[in-house]
């Protein structure tokens, strides 16, 4: 027993992240004409984790989402997308050698993101996303636009359309499946009464969650999220807290961007901060809250002593907790009766030499 819990304690001291990487971007970079909106960036997401990219608006991280996920091409970096357990150096290395975008051996494959099309990302890695503003098809039922999700699998198992115009098994057999999985993320997403309305009907907070049940119905092995909690209230972000957790359990990554600290802080495994396109920070949740350059860029200070000025510190224990700022706490100011007196003072001495001058 002793040496099983030695094993366990020596695994715990290596991060997922590190060990069991399903998402690796190295050395991203990302210009737009002259402007650089990500500089080097690398980092890793934890199989099975819930990672957190956050930073104050303009930091770079749609950017990064976006070349992700397809939308842009990066200009340098390689983003490299796993299935299967471990590192995979090998087969990374050799796909990246042999200048293929993907390679599969078994249970395990690798995908070269920055090297696939948008479909292919979605379709062939499982990388989903959702976006800042809601894009669901408003005039769909609720249940539709999570059969829409699943349109692929539909169309193949119709053979593009002749099965489904004439009901063959196959076609009926994969439309029972797509209707059970819209069924099942309409539970978790507690929509299943709303299943019938308009998805354009649903207040605010239900169509967000509906969004990610539509990308949860593409089986994905890395759902990333574009700010889920933006615009919700306490408890419609508590209940989106729960989702997420509900999804990680499931065996799916999470990659996130996300404003709302209480969200960021209660579920995130992982945290990577960044300001100006250039990571900053990199750690647990604890490690990230009590940095000082992470402090310092959300405050906009433009140098970490500013934290030592009693206005900003008050800011800094509203924002992170009087608790967490033990280490950056300035030293205890001076009577303000002495310091009128030592200002006053050197006011006289300067006068002075003033005068002799």
């Amino acid at each position: 027993m002793v040496a099983e819990a030695s094993v366990v304690s020596a695994g715990a001291s290596v991060p997922r992240w590190e060990d069991d990487p399903v998402l690796t971007v190295e050395h991203l970079t990302m210009r737009f004409g002259g402007l650089l909106a990500v500089r080097d960036l690398s980092f890793s997401v934890g199989r099975g984790d819930i990672t957190a990219l956050i930073g104050p608006n303009g930091a770079g991280k749609t950017t990064v989402f976006n070349c992700v996920t397809g939308f842009y091409k990066p200009t340098e970096g390689r983003i490299a997308m796993r299935h299967g357990p471990g590192k995979q150096e090998a087969l990374v290395e050799e796909v990246t050698a042999s200048g293929l975008r993907w390679k599969k051996e078994g249970n395990q494959g690798v995908f070269l993101l920055e090297r696939m099309p948008d479909y292919e990302i979605s379709h062939r890695a499982g990388v989903a996303r959702t976006f800042q503003n809601i894009r669901l098809f408003g005039g769909m039922t609720v249940l539709e636009n999570l059969l829409v999700a699943q349109h692929n699998r539909l169309v193949v198992a119709s053979g593009f359309t002749v099965g489904g115009i004439f009901g063959l098994p196959s076609y009926r057999r994969a439309e029972s499946e797509a209707v059970d999985k819209a069924v099942h993320w309409l539970k978790q997403t507690n929509l299943l009464e709303r299943a019938d309305d308009p998805a354009g009907d649903l207040p605010y907070g239900q169509q967000r969650r509906l969004e990610i049940a539509r990308a949860m119905c593409t089986d994905p092995h890395l759902l990333c999220l574009d700010e889920p909690a933006a615009g919700l209230n306490p408890r419609e972000s508590q209940e989106l807290n729960e989702l997420l957790q509900s999804i990680r359990e499931q065996g799916t990554s999470v990659l996130l961007i996300e404003h709302d600290m209480g969200v960021v802080m209660e579920i995130s495994d992982h945290i990577i901060v960044l300001d100006y396109g250039v990571k900053i920070a990199d750690g647990d949740a604890e490690s990230v809250r009590t940095d000082p350059k992470v402090i310092a860029a959300y405050l906009g200070v433009e140098d970490e002593e500013d934290l030592d000025v009693p206005e900003v510190l008050e800011d800094v224990i509203e924002a992170v907790g009087e608790d967490a700022i033990t280490d950056l706490a300035p030293e205890p100011m001076q009577d303000p009766s002495a310091t009128a007196g030592e200002a006053a003072g050197s006011s006289e001495g300067i006068s002075k030499k003033g005068g002799a001058a």
